[in-house]
This record gives structure tokens, C-alpha cells and sequence, in this order.
């Protein structure tokens, strides 16, 4: 998701306009963008894990479908020849759907790792500016 959104499940001045005018004109309105707010990250994941789910209990039914001719979805034409290149053919894609997805996968991995090497050099820059002020990194405790 870019991270530059202006209504992304973040406390961003549109996402407060947005619930304090949802609960001025309706307060489910209101509420469910304060549940967005709070709860939107974990929405992204949650809709990952549905789809993964749904997408395998569909494949396993197209596997029943693809094993013989003239059953299913796909029914012969008569033509053994068109049948053997729609059958290459549908094969053939279906390897480059998966090597699509495979691509997703490792994008996805990446840019976790990306969110997660940037976050960690912000917390790093604050905590180097802190020390610079003469802050210590407990509360209480003077700072070495």
C-alpha cells in the first residue's frame, strides 16, 4: 500500500476529520473509522489470509475439473488437435499465474523488509538525537 496515502489506518489529520465528522453526522460512521484507524493494518493481512484460503479450496475443485475430457468446464470440441493446444495452452498459463504469484510473494517479502530497515533506522536516528541531548534511554536513570 503506498505509504503516502492521505486515508491510510493511521492517525493522519484526514483520518481524525474523518471520524469526528462521522460521529457529528452519524456516530457508526464515527466508530467504524476509529476501528479503521486502529485496527486497518491488520485488515491488509486478514484479507491475505481469506483469499489464500478461498483461492485453495477452489484449486482443489479445479483439479477435479481439469482430469478428463468432456467433463466439467471444459468439454471436448471434437478436434483433437484444438484440444491438445487448449489444454497446452491453459497448462502454460497456469505456470506463469504461478510464477506471478511466486513474484508477489518475494515483493511483498521485500518491501516487510524495506518497512521494517526503514522504521529501524528512524528508531535509531531518534535515539542518537536523544543521547545527543543528553537524554538516557530509560526514563529516571541519568544518561551515560
Amino acid at each position: 500500500m503506498n505509504q503516502s496515502a492521505l486515508i491510510r489506518p493511521d492517525w493522519t489529520p484526514a483520518t481524525i476529520a474523518l471520524m469526528v465528522l462521522g460521529f457529528v453526522v452519524f456516530w457508526p460512521l464515527g466508530l467504524a473509522m476509529l476501528a479503521y484507524i486502529i485496527f486497518g493494518d491488520r485488515l491488509r493481512t486478514f484479507k491475505k489470509d481469506a483469499n489464500d484460503s478461498v483461492d485453495g479450496m477452489f484449486a482443489s475443485c479445479r483439479g477435479k475439473f481439469r482430469g478428463g475430457r468432456g467433463h466439467g468446464f471444459r468439454s471436448a470440441t471434437g478436434n483433437v488437435a484444438f484440444d491438445d493446444w487448449r489444454d497446452a495452452e491453459l497448462a502454460r498459463l497456469d505456470e506463469e499465474r504461478r510464477k506471478l504469484d511466486e513474484m508477489r510473494e518475494e515483493f511483498d517479502a521485500y518491501s516487510r523488509e524495506l518497512r521494517r530497515a526503514k522504521d529501524q533506522e528512524e528508531f535509531d536516528r531518534f535515539m542518537r538525537e536523544r543521547r545527543a541531548k543528553g537524554q538516557s534511554d530509560v526514563p529516571g536513570f541519568p544518561a551515560n
